[in-house]
């Protein structure tokens, strides 16, 4: 966009400029950055007023501000300075709230001064936010500029895992059998999702390993039934017997190889089979995006066939509608998004997507091959002439083989700062996988994910 500036000989008594603006939550974190008020009445997690709800009011300046950007883009333009604003602030925006920042020329005075009415305006009623007075001091030359290019800012933030912990926190918590707690990173997880009512743990390794690292996180284990074993084998295989029994709804991963974990839920008799491959997903909370997004098989299935990636598909599908996804979106990824006889991975994509086209993958949308960018991106999508409505919006990545799968999962851990919830389907029941290097939050959610999807398999909605 080219952006012309108007000088003060060019201005006029009743000139006026105006420019919409759709507040959101995010704006009002990166105000709260960059000015330093932390308010939590502006800050949409946060209950500010003490009325047990949280609020996201946008603060007031970040609305006058508003008025700076007619000021400084159009009206006047390029070289405008500020000399004084006069603000009343007579009503509140929220965030969602389109608004409307609009400046009137009412005088010029001398050494280029030029007072301005200006007001924000609410657009779906055109209620007065804020109303006021700028003086400014106008550029004495006309001036041009094309659009500036501003970089970017991304709000780290996971508002997806906050909005699963509020979605499963209704719930009963889940008995959860937790295998070999026996070190503070899994104690502690399996801990912290107890305060939070999302799981009921059951603690299953050797007591006296447990009670140490209790005693390292300062923690007391008064009130938590743990279940004696001596060797990891052991507890992996009480830990399904709990299960089997109906006494656990979920298994846990504590400090203990997956292989171990692995084998007693596969094991043929008594184990957790339920028809399906075992799978693994993420679910990541990428700042910037709409929605959380699914990476499956990052973890298990290391060079999955078509079989595999069917079960892959479905489970990441019944997965997604279980936290909320009504009709999930799945991208079947390849190195292109044409079907090339060279490359497996497009035509195991292809005929994936054929496969629920006729029914036999159920619940979402599948569409394949897919590169990573014409996936998520709806302008490569359309640059690349691909119409589709999964291309551009994926919920769901199903990647090749597990190399690619546990990149794209660290490369957005590490470089797009997401966090991600692991967990493994086709169980009879989800079992939460843990990494060491998870934080609190990923453990919360990785146990929030697990009870959504338990209390749907429990309602027989599976």
């Amino acid at each position: 966009m080219q952006y012309h500036n108007k000088p003060y000989d060019q201005l006029n008594i009743g000139d006026t400029a105006e420019l919409k603006r759709l507040c959101t939550e995010d704006d009002f974190y990166a105000f709260a950055a960059n000015s330093g008020n932390h308010n939590p009445l502006h800050l949409a997690h946060e209950d500010g007023d003490g009325d047990d709800r949280p609020e996201a009011v946008a603060p007031s300046l970040f609305v006058g501000a508003l008025i700076s950007a007619v000021l400084g883009n159009i009206l006047p333009g390029a070289g405008t300075l500020y000399k004084s604003q006069q603000f009343d602030f007579v009503g509140r925006a929220m965030a969602g709230d389109e608004l409307l920042a609009r400046v009137v020329v009412t005088e010029k005075r001398a050494n280029r001064e030029v007072v301005l009415d200006t007001t924000v305006t609410r657009c779906w009623d055109d209620a007065v936010i804020v109303s006021g007075k700028a003086v400014v001091i106008a550029p004495d030359r006309a001036l041009s500029f094309r659009e500036i290019e501003v970089p970017g800012l991304i709000v780290q933030r996971h508002r997806h895992f906050d909005a699963l912990l509020e979605k499963s926190r209704p719930l009963d918590p889940i008995p959860t059998a937790v295998v070999a707690p026996e070190d503070p990173n899994s104690l502690g997880g399996a801990i912290l999702a107890a305060r939070e009512t999302i799981i009921e743990p059951i603690l299953v390794g050797r007591p006296d390993l447990i009670g140490q690292a209790a005693q390292e996180l300062g923690e007391r284990l008064d009130g938590f039934e743990i279940v004696a074993a001596e060797e990891h084998s052991e507890a992996a295989r009480i830990a399904v017997d709990l299960v089997v029994e109906g006494r656990a709804g979920a298994l846990m991963k504590g400090h203990l190889h997956t292989d171990d974990l692995l084998r007693a839920a596969l094991r043929k008799d008594q184990g957790l089979r339920a028809g399906r491959r075992f799978t693994h997903v993420f679910v990541m909370d990428v700042p910037g995006q709409p929605h959380p997004l699914l990476v499956t098989d990052a973890a298990i299935n290391i060079e999955p066939d078509l079989q595999t990636k069917i079960d892959i598909t479905q489970n990441a599908i019944d997965l997604a509608i279980s936290i909320g996804m009504e009709t999930p979106k799945v991208g079947v990824l390849s190195a292109v998004e044409t079907v090339n006889p060279a490359i497996r991975s497009s035509i195991d994509a292809a005929l994936l997507s054929k496969m629920a086209e006729r029914g036999q993958i159920k619940g979402g949308l599948v569409d394949g091959p897919l590169a990573m960018d014409n996936a998520v991106s709806m302008a490569a999508a359309r640059i690349k002439g691909i119409v589709s409505p999964v291309a551009g919006q994926a919920d769901i990545l199903v990647v090749p083989n597990l190399d690619a799968g546990n990149m794209l999962a660290k490369q957005l851990t590490y470089i797009a700062n997401a966090e991600a919830a692991g967990v493994v389907l086709g169980a009879k029941v989800p079992i939460i996988l843990n990494s060491r290097a998870d934080d609190d939050k990923a453990r919360l959610a990785s146990c929030a994910v697990a009870a959504l999807h338990a209390a749907r398999i429990a309602g027989g909605r599976l």
